[in-house]
Parts: structure tokens; C-alpha cells; sequence
């Protein structure tokens, strides 16, 4: 199975599209937490439902814009995230490469979305479980970037806080348009993707 952008590459399964946050209603307004958010969308877009799944994520499936997809949220926290998405990748048959998971990124401005395969996890707990699980680093990212704190904030606590009145009336177009670079990266790959949002 090669990378998404293949259309006859995942012709036996769905990609794995995995968004990543904290499950219920207490973290659901976080910053940690857009990954969910722009699954949410996605799976708007899909018109599928997140239902319980063996793997122990939420799992959604349907066709985004053409192609078939599985979205992904798991039911553990965010710093054991690797188990459910590993468990997902084995049941969908699906290379550790050709897996695409949507994270809040420090580093970047508020709304930035970045797309890029492999690298380091940045302190980010959730990417690092995922990539102990899998056993490699080399899968699909996007990006989103939520900023630094302001002063000396811990970035920890950072992320486990709402976005802002002000972030919020951004949020949904934001939101959006990362869903846009996800819908970009399944149906045309990694290159073309980045040309067209970075």
C-alpha cells in the first residue's frame, strides 16, 4: 500500500484518517482537542457516524470526496492514543505510512495548517504514543497550529484550556479549512497538498 494520493492504493481498505484529542464533554472546547474537531467535520462531510469500534476508537467511514476514508477518535486519553490507532491500522489493513493523524501544533500561528510526513513529536504526548505503538514515525501529519502560551504559561496546561472568545469566532473557518488539507492530502498526496496549502 503506498501513500494516499494513489488511487488504486488503498483499493482493499480505507485510509486511516485519525484525529486526536481527549475524550468527553470536560475537554471538548480544548486546544488539544482540534483534532476532534476537524474529524467531527469530516465526518460531516462523509455524512457517517462515530460509532464504538473493537479497536477502542470512535470510528466513522464513508467516501470523502470520492475516496474511501475511516475516521478515527479515540476513547483512551490522549497520551494513550497509540493503542487504538494501532489497533485500528491492523484491522483496516493499513500501512503505518498511508495513516494520516490531525494534532494541535505549538509551533505554529493560530490557524496555520501544516501538512508533513515523519519527524520528532515536539513534546506532543499523543504523536509520541502513537509512534511507540506503531513502531515507526513515518506517518502522515497535519498540522494545526493553536500557538504558544502567553508569559510563562505552562504549554501543558495551555493546551488543556478553551480556545479564546476570540479564537472561537475564527475556529469553524479554521476548522475547515484543515478538513480541506485532509480531503486535499487523501485524494492527492503529500506534494500536491502541501503546493496548495503551505
Amino acid at each position: 500500500m503506498t501513500a494516499p494520493g494513489n488511487k488504486d492504493a488503498n483499493a482493499d481498505g480505507p485510509t486511516l484518517v485519525v484525529g486526536l484529542g481527549n475524550p468527553g464533554p470536560r475537554y471538548e472546547g480544548n486546544r488539544h482537542n482540534v483534532g476532534f474537531l476537524v474529524a467531527d467535520e469530516l465526518a460531516d462531510r462523509v455524512g457517517g457516524k462515530f460509532k464504538r469500534h473493537k479497536s477502542g476508537a470512535d470510528i466513522a467511514e464513508g467516501r470523502l470526496d470520492g475516496n474511501r476514508v475511516a475516521l478515527a477518535k479515540s476513547r483512551s486519553l490522549m497520551n494513550l492514543s497509540g493503542g487504538p490507532v494501532a489497533g485500528a491500522v491492523r484491522f483496516y489493513k493499513v500501512a503505518p505510512e498511508s495513516v494520516i493523524v490531525i494534532h494541535d501544533e505549538l509551533d505554529l500561528a493560530y490557524g496555520a495548517v501544516r501538512l508533513k510526513r515523519g519527524g520528532g513529536e515536539n513534546g506532543h504526548n499523543g504523536l509520541r504514543s502513537i509512534s511507540k505503538s506503531l513502531g515507526t514515525r513515518d506517518y502522515l501529519r497535519v498540522r494545526f497550529g493553536v500557538d504558544r502560551p502567553p508569559g510563562r504559561m505552562d504549554p501543558a496546561d495551555y493546551v488543556l484550556r478553551d480556545f479564546s472568545r476570540a479564537e472561537r469566532s475564527e475556529l469553524g473557518f479554521f476548522v475547515d479549512r484543515c478538513a480541506d488539507a485532509v480531503s486535499a492530502l487523501v485524494a492527492k498526496g503529500l506534494d500536491a497538498a502541501q503546493n496548495e496549502f503551505h
